[in-house]
């Protein structure tokens, strides 16, 4: 599915909040999947995971990070913002879920939210 694994309302508010058309967000999404799909083991070396599910991982990363993903994806400032909005959201919402929303709010004071999908279909890296 277009926008994966960000969650196709969470695409909505995100998009409307970074003034991006909701049709090009889960183009954008896709296009940072492809890029972070293949880095999935070194994120987990690398960065503390905020939540593991079936199909996604989160990972705080440093302040800063979406600007360097936004540069090697060739991504404007306002895409980038929608980019990292949607998964600053999407962490947002598995916290209301999980009764985790006030620590995750208090993380990304400090640091950026990556998520990434890990579902077995994807099809993006050599275990998949």
């Amino acid at each position: 599915m277009a926008g994966d694994p960000i969650e196709g309302q969470v695409l909505v508010l995100a998009a409307a909040k970074a003034s991006v058309t909701p049709e090009r967000l889960p183009e954008l999404v896709d296009r940072a999947q492809t890029l972070l799909g293949p880095a999935l083991e070194r994120y987990r070396r690398e960065y503390e995971r905020l939540h593991a599910g079936d199909d996604l991982e989160v990972f705080l990363a440093e302040w800063g990070h979406w600007d360097e993903l936004g540069d090697d994806l060739d991504l404007s400032e306002r895409e980038r913002s929608a980019v990292r909005r949607a998964h600053e959201e999407q962490l947002l919402r598995i916290g209301r879920r999980t009764d985790r929303e006030a620590a995750f709010e208090s993380a990304l004071e400090i640091r950026e939210p990556v998520c990434i999908g890990t579902s077995s279909d994807r099809g993006d890296g050599p275990n998949h």
